[in-house]
């Protein structure tokens, strides 16, 4: 037995278990810092089969054995080759401690607990904050509904739509190609089918060029036709069938460089290129009687996207450092709170129009530069000169990503009573990291 890893968990046995059966649970379980992407789902914990991708086209599949809900389920190794040269068989125990859960992982393979154990302590800390939070929607109103999203595929999609699936709702996600599933269906952005949003409860727009890139002219036009035309198209068909729409957004909207002026919802907007993107994106929600919420986001906090995927390889071999004098303001939100505003959105009636989604605690550049490092435990000492962003980015690219600067408050949630999981940079990194 090389690991067996234990915690409690503050909820009760049959919910942690069911957590576990549901859609989506395998995706909220991977660590976002692991080269690993999920290929294959199981269908079932009594038998199912869930196939994991890493680099360089290895696979990984584990067949479900062993199951005796609510008390134990297996994965067991069972793909070619890996299975003639690694052992490893996986079992997830559960036993009802006071009024919460004991959760304990039992690994039995060659490979030392040591390297594993980072993988674990993250599973368990993921378990009980999702848990948490979707209990305490629940108690807010939470009810299972089903929710048509766009940008299933993207950074926050790919951890929205397993969260809400273990939260007991169903994702209907709306793509571009022909759809693959029950679960998927054809998505025309400029002129999306009357019936596409049929039976569907909510919707969640995420879909969006990339804004990173150099701010060329061809650039500007993909971020801005990839989101007025087709959001306003979508929000106007949602308009009659649908109670609530909630809309990606940006803090872009109050500009490049606002000093030390606090920005809440109520702040006017500022100039620049993204700006104006932002208030267009914004107003196309605007198409009729319906709750509508915009969530504007700071800067996500994910190693598997953002800039964090950019920084943390730099940070880690030493070579990162502050941009420039390291004044400007970051507005940082964790991925898995991120999560939950997009979830809060769907469920409270008193979230409208703009909602800032940042940390409560915004930091300088020179502090995130001097907090990641400190995590990875290495030095950060080489300063990003001023030309190195223009040169990737171009001089608006460079101004209005890189060195912006803005202090936003998230203050409808705080006004809304909402509990963020990571309020402070630090832990947030450490959890996201594995550290």
């Amino acid at each position: 037995m090389s690991l067996i890893y234990s915690s409690v968990v503050d909820a009760p046995l049959d919910e942690v278990f069911a957590w576990h059966e549901r859609p989506g649970a395998i995706h909220r379980l991977s660590p976002p810092w692991q080269p690993m992407s999920v290929v294959r789902e199981a269908s079932t914990l009594d038998g199912g089969r869930a196939v994991l991708g890493f680099p360089f086209g290895l696979r990984w599949g584990a067949r479900h054995t062993g199951y005796e809900p609510p008390h134990r389920f297996v994965d067991e190794l069972d793909s070619a080759p890996l299975r003639w040269a690694l052992k490893w068989r996986h079992t997830h125990e559960f036993q009802a401690e006071g009024d919460g859960t004991r959760m304990t992982d039992r690994v039995d393979t060659p490979v030392p607990g040591v390297l594993l154990r980072s993988m674990f302590e993250y599973r368990h800390r993921q378990v009980a904050a999702d848990i948490a939070a979707q209990r305490a929607a629940r108690l807010a109103g939470d009810r299972p509904l089903t929710v048509a999203m766009t940008g299933s595929s993207g950074l926050v999609g790919r951890a929205l739509g397993p969260f809400l699936t273990t939260a007991g709702h169903r994702v209907v996600r709306l793509v571009r190609h022909a759809p693959t599933g029950p679960d998927e269906r054809r998505w025309d952005p400029d002129r999306p089918a009357k019936d596409l949003l049929a039976g569907v409860d909510a919707v969640v727009h995420l879909a969006g060029a990339s804004i990173a890139g150099r701010f060329t002219d061809e650039h500007r036009r993909a971020v801005r036709e990839s989101r007025i035309g087709p959001t306003r198209a979508l929000a106007q068909l949602a308009s009659s069938t649908v109670p609530v729409f909630v809309s990606a957004s940006a803090i872009g909207f109050y500009g490049a460089d606002r000093g030390d002026e606090e920005l809440t919802e109520d702040s006017e907007r500022g100039d620049g290129f993204l700006a104006d993107v932002v208030a267009e994106w914004e107003a196309a929600t605007a198409v009729g009687d319906i709750r509508v919420v915009n969530v504007r986001t700071g800067l996500v906090q994910s190693p598997a996207g953002g800039t964090l995927r950019i920084f943390h390889p730099l940070f880690a071999t030493g070579l990162g450092g502050k941009l420039g004098d390291g004044r400007m303001w970051q507005s940082w939100i964790g991925i898995d709170d991120l999560v939950d505003v997009y979830h809060r959105a769907l469920y409270d009636g008193s979230l409208s129009g703009p909602v800032n989604a940042v940390a409560p605690q915004a930091v300088r550049n020179s502090e995130y530069t001097e907090v990641l490092a400190r995590v990875l435990h290495r030095p950060a000492l080489l300063p990003v000169p001023s030309f190195g962003p223009r040169l990737l980015l171009g001089e608006q690219g460079a101004r209005e990503l890189a060195e912006a600067s803005q202090l936003v408050r998230p203050a409808a949630l705080t006004k809304a009573g909402h509990v963020f999981r990571y309020p402070a940079l630090e832990p947030a990194l450490r959890h996201l990291l594995g550290r």
